[in-house]
C-alpha cells in the first residue's frame, strides 16, 4: 500500500499541527488534581527515556572524531550560548511595549537553550554541507546545554526563574544527562536495535514532547495564565522572533565566511548555530519556571516552527549552489518536505 505523504505545498508541518492540537486539548480538558500529578510523572519519565535513546543512538566514535573539528564546534557553541543570549538581552528594550514581562522571559529563555541535532542534520544534508560536523555540533551543544542553560537562566532571568536552585540543576542533570550517559553505556547491546527501529522509536520522541506540552499548558489553564496574553502581544512576539532568526541566519553564514570556513562547514554552522531545540528546552522550562512554564515555552514553540519553515527554504536554495571541486554533483540529496518531516518536533537526531 502506498504511503500517504504530507502535501509539499502545506506551509505548516504536521507535527506542529499535533502540537497545536495538544494545546487545544489542554485548554478544553486540562489535567487537574491527581490526574495532573500522574501526567507530570509520566512526562518526566518519558523525557528521561527520550534522552536515554539519544545516548544509545549517538556513536561514541563519531563524537570523538568530531572533536577534531574544534573550531567549528566552538563557533556553533558561541552562536548558541553567547550571541543568541546577547540578542535576547538586547530585546529587553521591547518590554513592555511589544512584550509582556512573561513573554520576554520566555523569549530570553529561548535564546539560552541548546541547538538542535535532527533538524540541523536534515537541512545540512539537503544543502550538501558537512553532515558529520552538524551531528557532532548539535550533540555537543545539547550536552553543554544541560548545565549551561540553567546556569545562564539563573544569571540572566533572575527572579523570573523562580524555580531555579541547586536542586533544579540536579533535577535537570538527573532527567537529561544521566539517562543520556546510561544510553551511551548501553549502546554496545542496544545500539543496533535502536538504529534498525529508528522510525518506530521516533514516535517516542514526538510523543514525549506532546506529553510535556500537555502538562505545561494544562497547568497554565488551571492557573489562568493565558488570560495575560492578547493577540496583539502574540503578533509582536512573532515579529521579534522573525527578526531574531534573520539576524542569526545572517551572522552564522557571513560570520563563518569571515572566519574562513569552507562552504560545507558554513552550511553546518548556519543550520546548527541558528536553531533552538524544543526537546531540550521544554523539560528545562518545566523545571525552571514551574507554574509559569506554559508562557515560558510559547516563544520556543513558535520559534521552532518558524526555523523549520525558513531553513527548509534556505536549504533548498543552498542545494543548488555549486560545490567546491564538484560542480556536476546532483543538487538535491533529500526532498524538502521529507526533510521538514524528519526535522520536526524533537529537534534531535533520529538515527
Amino acid at each position: 500500500m502506498k504511503r500517504l505523504k504530507w502535501p509539499s505545498w502545506m506551509p505548516i508541518d504536521p507535527y506542529i499541527l499535533l502540537l497545536l492540537g495538544t494545546v487545544g486539548v489542554a485548554a478544553l480538558l486540562p489535567a487537574r488534581g491527581a490526574a495532573a500529578e500522574v501526567a507530570s510523572g509520566a512526562s518526566t519519565a518519558a523525557i528521561a527515556f527520550l534522552f536515554f535513546l539519544y545516548g544509545a543512538r549517538l556513536s561514541t566514535r563519531e563524537a570523538l572524531d568530531g572533536l577534531k573539528h574544534w573550531r567549528l564546534h566552538l563557533t556553533v557553541l558561541a552562536c548558541t550560548f553567547v550571541i543568541f543570549p546577547l540578542l535576547g538581552l538586547a530585546a529587553r528594550g521591547l518590554e513592555p511595549v511589544f512584550l509582556t514581562p512573561s513573554l520576554y522571559a520566555g523569549l530570553l529563555f529561548l535564546t539560552l537553550v541548546p541547538s538542535t541535532i535532527q533538524s540541523s542534520i536534515a537541512f545540512t544534508s539537503m544543502a550538501r554541507g558537512n553532515v558529520p560536523a552538524a551531528i557532532c555540533a548539535g550533540s555537543f551543544s545539547s550536552l553543554a546545554g544541560i548545565v549551561v542553560t540553567p546556569l545562564l537562566a539563573a544569571s540572566l532571568l533572575g527572579a523570573s526563574v523562580g524555580g531555579f536552585s541547586a536542586d533544579s540543576l540536579l533535577k535537570i542533570v538527573l532527567q537529561l544527562l544521566v539517562p543520556f550517559v546510561a544510553g551511551q553505556l548501553a549502546r554496545r547491546w542496544i545500539g543496533g536495535f535502536v538504529t534498525r527501529h529508528k522510525r518506530i522509536l521516533g514516535l517516542v520522541d514526538r510523543g514525549s514532547i506532546l506529553l510535556v506540552v500537555y502538562v505545561a499548558f494544562s497547568e497554565g489553564m488551571v492557573r489562568g495564565i493565558w488570560s495575560q496574553v492578547s493577540p496583539l502581544r502574540l503578533a509582536g512576539l512573532l515579529v521579534v522572533e522573525a527578526v531574531l532568526l534573520a539576524v542569526m541566519l545572517l551572522l552564522t553564514w557571513y560570520g563563518a565566511k569571515a572566519l574562513r570556513f569552507d562552504r560545507a562547514d558554513r552550511v553546518a554552522i548556519q543550520f546548527a548555530g541558528s536553531k533552538k531545540s524544543l526537546a531540550s528546552g521544554l523539560p528545562m522550562a518545566s523545571v525552571l519556571f514551574g507554574t509559569e512554564a506554559s508562557l515560558a515555552v510559547l516563544p520556543l514553540m513558535l520559534f521552532h516552527q518558524m526555523q523549520l519553515m525558513v531553513c527548509a527554504v534556505i536549504a533548498k536554495r543552498r542545494a543548488k549552489d555549486p560545490v567546491e571541486g564538484s560542480a556536476d554533483e546532483p543538487a538535491v540529496t533529500e526532498q524538502p518536505d521529507e526533510a521538514i518531516r524528519t526535522a520536526a518536533g524533537t529537534g534531535k537526531r533520529s538515527g
